[in-house]
């Protein structure tokens, strides 16, 4: 099963009442429902809570039993981890964070390139909360990013999130994509000749997998194969320009923005693209299978992934 067809919408709906909530009673009275909220949601949803029981056993697995166990308890701690990034973003969108304690790693280079005025690809993944990246950004104003989000549950909550703060995402334009077409990719293309910045997640494969730039490939992560979108390198690619994944995870003394490298430049050949693009996914899947390890209750792929 396609994770976009799990049935997001009835999720992001029951959010309404929940945005209410937070918006006219706080966050205390808004945290107590969402337990219960994410209760109702663990208990109803068996696919999701099969999937992250599977994540959780693999994760162990490969991290030679360092990570929690995949019981139903640690399960449902992931559920609730989950549910936190809710509130964290509403707090962030509420102009309630403006003291969170956070670090960045590796963000020199990024840095540089606003001094000299370039643009970059930032490749993501549904891991942490990348809510709180895009807040950090008000911080540096002429950060300009837009995020492509594959379907229209995430824009119906990034509206209610709008609707906290509507000053909030001066920075960030949000760009619904299905696939990547030539109007888009030029699109993308002035935002990074103009110095703006890309974001792109890594982790999910095309909601349209017939478009000719949708394709997949399997890589290995966490011990066994799993299909991880090509896009992003295409995309990178034709971009012409650096290529970073970017993480922000919620840690015991704050939260953290992890930047790495990935390439200068992404060159693919018109031949044997599948092959050429392969180191370049495969880096990406060490940077997520690490970040997994060590914040293993904050990656939030709740379907089927080694479908």
């Amino acid at each position: 099963m396609h994770w976009a067809k799990i049935g997001e919408a009835s999720f992001v709906g029951g959010m309404r009442f929940l945005f209410w909530v937070y918006r006219h009673l706080g966050a205390w009275p808004f945290r107590v429902l969402l337990f219960f909220v994410i209760s109702w949601f663990f208990v109803t949803r068996a696919l999701a809570r099969r999937a992250s029981r599977e994540y959780l056993r693999r994760l162990y697995a490969s991290s030679k039993k360092t990570t929690p166990a995949p019981t139903l308890y640690n399960s449902f701690r992931h559920f609730l981890s989950f549910g936190e990034t809710l509130l964290q973003k509403m707090l962030a969108h509420g102009n309630h964070l403006q003291t969170l304690p956070y670090q960045a790693e590796g963000a020199t280079p990024i840095l540089n390139l606003l001094e000299e005025k370039r643009g970059a690809l930032l490749i993501t993944a549904h891991l942490g909360n990348l809510e709180l990246c895009r807040h950090l950004t008000r911080k540096r104003k002429q950060m300009k990013l837009s995020v492509l989000v594959h379907t229209r549950h995430a824009e119906r909550f990034n509206q209610m999130l709008r609707a906290l703060n509507p000053e909030a995402e001066h920075n960030v334009e949000l760009m619904q994509v299905d696939s990547m077409d030539f109007t888009t990719a030029m699109l993308l293309s002035e935002r990074i000749n103009a110095g703006g910045f890309v974001v792109i997640a890594g982790d999910r494969i095309p909601v349209n997998p017939h478009a000719a730039s949708n394709a997949t490939l399997a890589l290995p992560f966490l011990g066994a194969p799993a299909r991880f979108p090509v896009g992003p390198y295409v995309l990178a690619a034709a971009l012409g320009c650096p290529a970073f994944t970017l993480f922000g995870v919620q840690g015991a003394n704050g939260f953290s923005i992890i930047i790495r490298p990935l390439a200068e430049r992404v060159i693919l050949p018109r031949r044997n693209r599948q092959e050429a693009v392969l180191p370049y996914a495969q880096r990406y899947v060490a940077a997520l299978t690490e970040e997994c390890q060590k914040n293993p209750l904050q990656w939030f792929n709740f379907f089927p992934f080694w479908q």
